[in-house]
């Protein structure tokens, strides 16, 4: 397994909306692989393909707690087919915007569909801190970025210090 460079802000693939994946193979399950173990390196929650400069439409996650064994999930085509009416608010974070926290209010729970590692058609129900993360996640797949949740005036300081620092940087990419 390889750990990824992961894609920084202000980078504009960030913002590219996501491919549909045709065919689930064994150099996407490797893939699949390569995102944990860079999720896990980061360290983080959750990760979409486009961080890591792919765009297509997958995301792994594993929202265990550190003392927890690992439970890793990986999300091929996710779509939210229903959201509750209730919301929730949490501090969100994102390994392409790294040391930025802000709360964001969303559903608190979400049904997604999503083919599995294999392929298979599978569906969940997610609430907490899964639901948060899944939605953040797949909001990367359609170039949504967490601070669009936020007020503009945040938004404009976050991307004006990160483009600031790119520079400095030389690049966009870890």
């Amino acid at each position: 397994m390889t750990i990824k460079p992961l894609v920084l802000l202000p980078d504009p693939i960030l913002r590219q909306p996501s491919k549909t994946v045709e065919r689930v193979d064994d150099d996407l399950r490797r893939f699949a692989d390569d995102m944990l173990e860079t999720m896990y390196d980061a360290p983080g929650i959750g990760l979409a393909a486009i961080q890591v400069g792919e765009p297509i439409r997958m995301l792994v996650m594993d929202v265990s707690k550190e003392e927890d064994e690992k439970n890793p999930f990986v999300l091929i085509n996710p779509e939210i087919v229903s959201s509750g009416d209730d919301v929730s608010t949490y501090e969100e974070g994102c390994l392409s915007i790294p040391d930025y926290y802000a709360e964001v209010e969303r559903p608190a729970t979400v049904t997604v569909n999503y083919l599995d590692r294999d392929g298979n058609k599978a569906s969940l129900t997610a609430d907490g801190l899964f639901a948060t993360c899944v939605q953040h996640e797949i909001d990367h797949l359609n170039g949504v970025l967490f601070i669009d949740h936020i007020s503009k005036l945040k938004r404009d300081m976050v991307v004006k210090k990160f483009t600031k620092l790119a520079k400095q940087r030389g690049g966009t990419r870890l």
